[in-house]
């Protein structure tokens, strides 16, 4: 028996069919329109619905990369299933190079969104009606904030044997974190309607980090594997399984200065240990960054001014401290050419 088409607002896609879509959005004040970039693979056997998006953040430019590769894999003409790529989610901020709304508002603090409500609101809601429910499983793809970068990783809401655990750890990330759910997040949306969803954290916004868009692409691929989208074998090592950090916590600034970082990402260091030092600019006034708890530098500062109380690193700590270190050691040598531990 044929598998019905997919029918995605008034676009109608048929088995084997891929598609590019343009989903309007709103217009700027020039009357140009705007519109989310679609793209619909459509297998000819049955299976899950995968939606994999980028760009909730307009700033965070690795997952515009990794859903063109992805789209570009070979294997993915002949899946099983259904692939929704979304490259790009919040055009306005992708357009401004800025990780919000022009009204300020954050497009994953908007969450299931209104019809009638603020702009965020109005595109959470489109975007939500239009594509999100039509899913079945989904990969957002984000990195730190501007002059953040962040250790791949995966976050998501783990509960033994359930299937957004079976993605994650089909990933491949080095670290996953069993994160809380935010609300107006995409992902406290999805998992609430009882979609498994994974978050991919890595690099640093307005930059393409090559050591976090390439192990996005494999680890999507993976995750497309493990739900039985794709066949055949993965042709790359898989590296080490990934560790669950117990949790995660920041160092902050102890006073307002230069910071000079004494550790990379990706460092073990120990509860205690100066992460980095903290000076005026005449360097009269001297302030020690201190690790808060044995762990794994999972992201970091990247722009040398401080405030005070400002974050600078964020550690993840782990049961099986040595564990964790052998993953990322492992991630890191699985990249070609490894990254000096990622920078």
């Amino acid at each position: 028996m044929a598998r019905a088409p997919f029918q995605l607002g008034e676009h109608t896609i048929q088995p084997g069919q891929r598609l590019q879509i343009d989903v309007p959005v709103a217009r700027l004040y020039t009357h140009t329109p705007l519109h989310i970039p679609v793209e619909v693979v459509h297998g000819r056997k049955d299976g899950p619905v995968l939606l994999v998006c980028g760009g909730i953040h307009g700033d965070e430019i690795n997952g515009v990369e990794i859903v063109r590769r992805v789209l570009r894999a070979k294997a993915i003409n002949s899946i099983r299933g259904t692939l929704i790529a979304v490259p790009v989610v919040n055009v306005f901020g992708f357009l401004q190079q800025t990780r919000y709304l022009p009204d300020r508002r954050d497009l994953n603090r908007c969450f299931p969104g209104s019809e009638s409500g603020s702009l965020g609101g109005r595109i959470a809601a489109l975007f939500r009606e239009k594509i999100v429910d039509h899913a079945t499983h989904i990969i957002d793809l984000h990195t730190g904030a501007i002059h953040r970068t962040n250790l791949p990783q995966i976050r998501a809401q783990l509960q033994t044997g359930s299937e957004t655990e079976r993605m994650a750890d089909a990933f491949g990330a080095p670290v996953i974190l069993n994160a809380e759910l935010r609300e107006g997040s995409l992902r406290h949306y999805a998992q609430t309607r009882g979609i498994p969803v994974l978050t991919y954290e890595a690099g640093e916004a307005l930059r393409f980090d090559e050591w976090a868009i390439a192990p996005g692409v494999r680890g999507v691929l993976r995750v497309m594997r493990r739900l039985g989208m794709l066949t055949g074998e993965q042709r790359r090592r898989t590296p080490a399984p990934a560790e669950l950090a117990k949790g995660s916590s920041w160092a902050r600034a102890p006073i307002d200065g230069i910071l000079r970082p004494k550790v990379r990402l990706g460092a073990r260091v120990a509860k205690g240990e100066v992460l980095g030092k903290v000076a005026d600019p005449f360097g009269n006034d001297e302030g020690e960054v201190r690790a808060v708890a044995d762990g794994i530098v999972i992201g970091m500062s990247r722009l040398p001014l401080a405030n005070e109380g400002e974050a600078l690193f964020h550690i993840a700590r782990f049961n099986e401290i040595d564990e964790a270190e052998t993953a990322i050691e492992s991630f890191n040598s699985s990249l070609v050419p490894p990254p000096d531990s990622f920078y």
